[in-house]
């Protein structure tokens, strides 16, 4: 019922190792920590992290930090490959463009291609990141941030031990605070996971067999594949909606498990 498999599409994960089919559901956040300190991060070049906002917009292609002389950026949908690239009128197909004033804080810091990274992110490490993938203007990235492709983390968006899977998007104003969101789950704006709870102890999981040990002191929510939920809506601490579940605007989700095609308003 809480498996991995019956809350995601597993088939083209860009990193199936951190979910077995019939483990349970909050076992890759479990397992989250682990995996990414042990990841083989490729290296940045050293003019891309400096703690601080970056005086000048810098383009990254083939590992290789390019000087802005000569290049012309096309500042498209990144999501859909229309963020472009040009270097004397060539394309430079894959370039992942970090604009100037974001700031990377560490060098664990996987970028994949086609990434835009906006003005007034800040992006800590570790943080693994897709291609194609849209960090915007004011997002935080607090460490331990595996987000997947064609994603969106948004407009003063925090989040942090959280997992994105592909084309998951939370645009604006979202807190995500160890949580997972499925294949193309979509947070509306102002939408907060929250993953403490006031009492003491770990966070258990509700479902209609009676309560299951998570082992987790922070769990916030785990959104199933494309999950949508409304404006100014939150979760509880230990929340899982199943498949295409909504959760309506200026709702607060019950913790425990919601069944697939939920609606609660």
């Amino acid at each position: 019922m809480l498996t991995n498999r019956s809350f995601f599409d597993l088939d083209n994960v860009a990193h199936r190792e951190l979910f077995p089919d019939d483990h349970p559901v909050w076992e890759p956040l479990k397992s989250l920590k682990a995996y990414m300190d042990g990841y083989a991060y490729p290296p940045l070049p050293a003019g891309l992290v400096t703690g601080a906002p970056l005086a000048v917009t810098c383009v990254l292609h083939e590992g290789v930090l390019l000087s802005g002389e000569g290049i012309a950026i096309e500042f498209g949908d990144a999501t859909k490959g229309k963020l472009k690239v040009r270097q004397e009128g060539q394309a430079l197909d894959g370039a992942s463009v970090v604009m100037a004033g974001a700031v990377l804080m560490d060098n664990r810091i996987a970028l994949g291609q086609g990434v835009l990274v906006e003005t007034g992110a800040m992006i800590k490490g570790p943080a693994i990141i897709g291609d194609r993938t849209e960090i915007r203007q004011g997002a935080y990235l607090r460490g331990y941030c595996l987000v997947g492709r064609r994603c969106v983390v948004g407009h003063v968006t925090e989040a942090k031990h959280s997992i994105l899977l592909d084309d998951a998007k939370a645009g604006h104003f979202a807190y995500l605070g160890d949580s997972i969101l499925g294949n193309g789950v979509n947070l509306g704006a102002g939408t907060k996971l929250a993953n403490l709870r006031f009492t003491p102890g770990d966070v258990p999981a509700k479902t209609p067999n009676g309560l299951v040990s998570t082992g987790l002191k922070k769990l916030g929510a785990i959104l199933a594949d494309h999950v949508q939920t409304g404006c100014n809506s939150v979760t509880n601490p230990g929340t899982f909606l199943g498949r295409k579940s909504v959760l309506m605007p200026n709702t607060t989700a019950p913790s425990g498990f919601h069944a697939a095609s939920s609606l609660i308003r």
